[in-house]
């Protein structure tokens, strides 16, 4: 009979668990279509505009990975695409039980005339510090306190001492330390941690203003007609 009971109380946390889950996301699609409205763009609860394939590392990360919530259009004089992105790592304990741990994001991305080699520009911390330590370096750039704080990585190092340079750097200094950066081929990213849809806009303020210190000599050298 107890072993009765407990299989109800398991069965009514996870309908109650199911329940809280879908307002929430339902709420999230609210609030996000809203939002779009008022920064005059497009609202789609799925990725109709194939954001999963652009070619971030981002978005390679993980055992499995998906994105929603698109808002597209133009913002600022900047055509643009912001969206939620989720990927989950599986892991097995000692007695075989397997589990998903979840990492979400809000990504906002737009283009340039320009081919880029992939950069990440990550901040430093513990797991980057440990990488690091056993030979998995980084990018090293003049400024001390830019390589304090940035982690850089990139198999072509030309590019990325052109890509960021001592403007672009005072500048990723200057943003939220929720930001990290991307490039690739046409493409800038800006992310963070999944943020509530009234906190969008310092996300595409901050990708409008990474666009704008990407250096001239980027377009000189590494035009869109360049083999990357």
């Amino acid at each position: 009979m107890e072993s009765i009971g407990i299989f109800v109380l398991i069965v009514v946390v996870g309908l109650a668990a199911a329940g809280i889950s879908y307002y929430l996301k339902q709420k999230r699609r609210q609030e996000l279509e809203l939002m779009a409205r008022q920064l005059g763009l497009t609202y789609s609860a799925h990725d109709t505009e194939g954001c999963l394939g652009l070619p971030f590392v981002l978005l390679t990360k993980g055992d499995g990975r998906g994105t929603e919530n698109v808002l597209s259009g133009t913002w600022q004089d900047m055509p643009v695409r912001e969206f939620d992105y989720w990927y989950y790592e599986e892991s097995t304990d000692s007695k075989g039980h397997r589990s998903k741990t979840y990492y979400r994001f809000s990504c906002a991305v737009a283009e340039i005339d320009a081919a880029c080699s992939s950069i990440t520009i990550d901040r430093e911390g513990l797991l980057t510090r440990i990488a690091d330590a056993i030979g998995l370096d980084d990018i090293r750039f003049e400024l001390e306190e830019f390589n304090d704080e940035f982690n850089v990585k990139s198999k072509d190092r030309r590019f990325a001492n052109d890509f960021v340079d001592q403007r672009m750097m005072r500048f990723l200094l200057g943003t939220d330390r929720a930001f990290e950066f991307e490039a690739c081929g046409r493409w800038l990213l800006c992310h963070s941690k999944r943020r509530r849809p009234m906190e969008l806009v310092p996300l595409l303020g901050t990708l409008k203003a990474f666009r704008e210190h990407v250096p001239k000599v980027v377009y000189e050298l590494y035009g869109p007609g360049e083999s990357r």
